[in-house]
């Protein structure tokens, strides 16, 4: 896609997002506007829109014909260039996506952003759907919020399965955005998983004199996941991080001993 062409998507989903009716993206009412300008720019963001939704339909119909998961996120990793720019024009509106078009791109592209690991970016955007109370398009049976908790809690626990970190600032911003919705509790307990693992994983490399409160940490989110699901998979990292912790403090009198006597 052209710098040109990225900015012109960019400045017409901004504008018919801001002067949309419903407040999302559709034409711009020519009432608000210089006669000339507003036939033109209402025109321009219809075509705009309809090249985008076109787009999507296609693209759509091209992931449902592969078979491969791996070649499904290369497409659309492919595919995401393209959107990149009318969303960001939503961005710059900052009024939401209405009924049109914008409803049916925006999430979608939360959702590519998330399997292709952007996830940054997929939070950034699912901040803004979240704060519009946008729904997710009837094909993924889920709203927003439980759509970033399950898709990036599942994308953490296959990178920790591989033995692999993942980031903890993602996973307590995903907890930070979501914490107040309401949600299925297997969903949430994957979320709980992923961060008490990473938190074990943290509480292990630390300085001994911090361990005791890093391991607690890590208690209180495996211990949630359990509480929230049984089969969650955690029982065997609760009685490390416990082990660790009574390690912890069978070594704290020991060590206040020694230091007794060295003075």
């Amino acid at each position: 896609m052209s710098l040109a062409r990225r900015h012109r998507d960019r400045i017409l989903a901004a504008q018919s997002a801001a002067s949309a009716p419903d407040g999302g993206a559709g034409h711009v009412p020519a009432a608000d506007l210089p006669p000339a300008a507003g036939a033109t720019n209402a025109m321009a963001a219809d075509r705009a829109a309809a090249e985008i939704a076109l787009r999507l339909t296609h693209d759509l119909r091209r992931l449902k014909e592969i078979k491969s998961i791996d070649k499904k996120v290369e497409a659309k990793r492919l595919m995401l260039p393209e959107y990149i720019s009318w969303v960001k024009g939503l961005f710059e509106a900052d009024k939401g996506v209405g009924t049109g078009t914008a409803a049916e791109v925006a999430p979608t592209v939360m959702v590519w952003l998330i399997d292709i690991g952007e996830f940054d970016d997929a939070l950034d955007l699912g901040e803004f759907l979240l704060r519009h109370d946008v729904a997710m398009p009837s094909r993924y049976n889920r709203d927003v919020a439980t759509v970033l908790v399950e898709e990036i809690a599942d994308a953490a626990i296959k990178v920790q399965n591989a033995g692999e970190t993942f980031p903890l600032a993602i996973l307590f911003r995903v907890d930070g955005l979501t914490d107040t919705a309401d949600m299925h509790d297997e969903a949430r307990a994957k979320l709980m998983k992923a961060m008490g693992v990473e938190l074990l994983r943290h509480a292990e490399d630390v300085e001994a004199q911090e361990a005791p409160t890093a391991l607690n940490h890590a208690l209180t989110a495996l211990r949630e996941a359990q509480r929230l699901n049984d089969r969650v998979g955690v029982k065997d990292r609760i009685k490390r991080a416990e082990k660790l912790l009574a390690a912890c403090a069978a070594a704290a009198p020991a060590t206040e001993q020694g230091g007794d006597s060295a003075a």
